[in-house]
C-alpha cells in the first residue's frame, strides 16, 4: 500500500529564468503525480507538495540534482490518504506560479538574496541550541512571525504577537513604533517552517531591531525535536487539507471555541463563501454555521429582517 507524504521546503538562491524554473517543476510533479502549490520567483522557491511515499523520494532526489538545490532543507510529514489514482487527499489540485515574492510580505525590491540565501538576515539558531541562546540571553524575545489566527491554536509562551491577518501586514506593524521599545533587545522570530522569518528577520534589522536571530526550520523542527517538552505549546497550522497537526499526542488545546468558548486546536472557515477569516473551533462545533464578527453580524441582520 503506498504511503502518503507530504514535502515542505523553500530555498532563497537567485533562479535567471523564473519561467523556466515554473515549467521544469511542473513537469515533474506531473510526471510523479505531486499535487500542492510552489511559488518561484527570481529569489528563490518556497514549496509545500504531497504525494506516494516513492513519488516524494524521486521528487526530493531530482530536485536537489539542481545544484543551486543542494542542502535545502526538505520536511517531511504523513499525508492523510491517496485517492484511486495515486494523488495526494491533502491538496485539490497542483499549483506552479512565478511571483514577484516567494512569501507575500509586499516588499520585493527590499530583499536582497545571493546563493548563500537571504542577505542581512537573523542569526539561524538550531532548536537544540535555543536553551542556550536564552541563557546568554535572559531578556530575550519570541516574536511570532505568523499571522494572529495560527497563534492561537499553538506558540511559544510569552510571544510577542503582532496584529497580523496576512503577510503584508507585518512592515506597517514594523513601523509603526509599537515594538519600539524592543529594537535594542535581542529578539528571535519564529514561523512554521522557517521562511517568513527569513524575510521578517531582514526586514526588522533594515528598521533598525538590532539583534535578531531566527529559529532555524522553524516551529516544525523544533517541535520534531521537542514535541511538547519543550517550550512550544498547542498545535501547529499548516496549509494543507490537515489544517492542524500535532506533535504529540497529548497536546494541550490552548486555543478557545469561537463559538462555545471551550478548549480548542482545529479551524473553520468563516461560512460566507466571499470571506477568507478562519476561526479557531472546537470538535464539537466544527459542524455548525461558523461566521467571523462581520459576517456574523450581517447574518444577524438578515434573520431578524425574515
Amino acid at each position: 500500500m503506498a504511503m502518503p507524504r507530504i514535502l515542505l521546503f523553500y530555498k532563497f538562491t537567485p533562479i535567471k529564468d523564473p519561467q523556466a524554473m515554473m515549467l521544469w517543476q511542473k513537469a515533474l510533479c506531473q510526471e510523479l503525480k505531486l499535487r500542492g502549490r510552489i511559488l518561484i520567483s527570481e529569489d528563490g522557491i518556497n514549496a509545500t507538495v504531497g504525494g506516494s511515499l516513492e513519488a516524494c523520494k524521486q521528487y526530493a532526489k531530482r530536485f536537489k540534482e539542481y545544484p543551486q538545490f543542494r542542502g535545502t532543507d526538505i520536511k517531511w510529514s504523513e499525508g492523510t490518504g491517496l485517492d484511486s489514482d495515486g494523488y495526494s487527499l491533502d491538496f485539490p489540485k497542483l499549483s506552479v506560479k512565478v511571483r514577484k515574492e516567494i512569501v507575500g510580505f509586499g516588499a520585493p525590491g527590499e530583499l536582497k538574496v545571493n546563493r548563500d540565501g537571504v542577505v542581512g538576515g537573523g542569526t539561524h539558531v538550531k532548536p537544540e541550541d535555543l536553551e542556550q541562546l536564552i541563557s546568554d540571553n535572559p531578556d530575550l524575545v519570541f516574536f511570532d512571525g505568523r499571522n494572529k489566527i495560527e497563534w492561537e491554536i499553538g506558540r511559544f509562551e510569552n510571544a510577542i504577537v503582532p496584529n497580523t491577518h496576512t503577510s503584508h501586514d507585518f512592515i506597517s506593524e514594523l513601523e509603526s513604533g509599537k515594538f519600539d521599545d524592543i529594537k535594542d533587545k535581542p529578539i528571535l522570530t519564529y514561523c512554521t517552517g522557517g521562511i517568513r522569518c527569513e524575510i521578517l528577520s531582514a526586514m526588522m534589522k533594515n528598521r533598525g531591531f538590532e539583534n535578531v536571530y531566527q529559529l532555524d526550520g522553524g516551529i516544525v523542527r523544533y517541535a520534531e525535536r521537542f514535541g511538547n517538552e519543550g517550550r512550544w505549546q498547542g498545535s501547529l497550522t499548516v496549509f494543507d487539507k490537515r489544517e492542524v497537526i500535532d506533535y504529540d499526542p497529548e497536546a494541550r488545546k490552548i486555543g478557545t471555541c469561537h463559538h462555545c468558548g471551550g478548549p480548542a486546536n482545529r479551524l473553520h472557515n468563516c461560512n460566507d463563501l466571499q470571506c477568507r477569516t478562519r476561526l479557531v473551533t472546537c470538535e464539537n462545533c466544527m459542524d455548525l454555521p461558523a461566521y467571523c464578527e462581520d459576517h456574523a453580524q450581517e447574518e444577524a441582520v438578515g434573520t431578524d429582517s425574515l
